[in-house]
């Protein structure tokens, strides 16, 4: 039993040992630079929020304005600060729950309204994290070009 107990606890102590070198990183301020960088590059009129959520309002809308709650089907293209695109819609947008996305678009989208338009600028920590997904590379900076097209409560 001893020899039991003095096993398990290397191999916990082992297992932790390893995660440190996969703690995540904070991109914010790297983020913030990059964004800041792009709004200069491309003249755009960016708004910042106190999460380091940055958007342009190409068109406000003038239908209803959604809730951090509220179905929503947008139109989008994403893509990265170097223009390389990661995912889009067809014009018909997709449907969602603004609760089942990542946090930029959960804040973001709710400062269109219905019919309006313009570019969300999302830092990793209101993205995919320092890990990524799939396509999408730890710390990364998304942009999304996004036309709310109804808030369907």
């Amino acid at each position: 039993m001893k020899h039991f107990i003095i096993i398990i606890t290397l191999v916990l102590f082992t297992s932790c040992a390893s995660d440190e070198g996969n703690a995540p990183k904070d991109f914010r301020a790297e983020n913030d630079k990059e964004i800041q960088d792009y709004i200069t590059a491309n003249n755009l009129n960016a708004q910042s929020s106190n999460s380091g959520l940055y958007y342009v309002i190409d068109e406000l809308g003038t239908g209803a304005q959604p809730s951090f709650t509220s179905d929503v089907t947008v139109a989008y293209k994403g893509y990265f600060t170097s223009g390389n695109v990661f995912d889009e819609s067809d014009a018909e947008g997709i449907s969602f729950n603004l609760q089942q996305v990542i946090a930029g678009w959960t804040e973001g989208i709710t400062y269109f309204k219905e019919g309006g338009s313009g570019i969300l600028l999302i830092p990793s920590h209101l993205g995919y994290g320092s890990f990524g997904r799939g396509s999408i590379p730890g710390g990364a900076v998304l942009v999304f070009d996004i036309d709310l097209i109804s808030v369907n409560q």
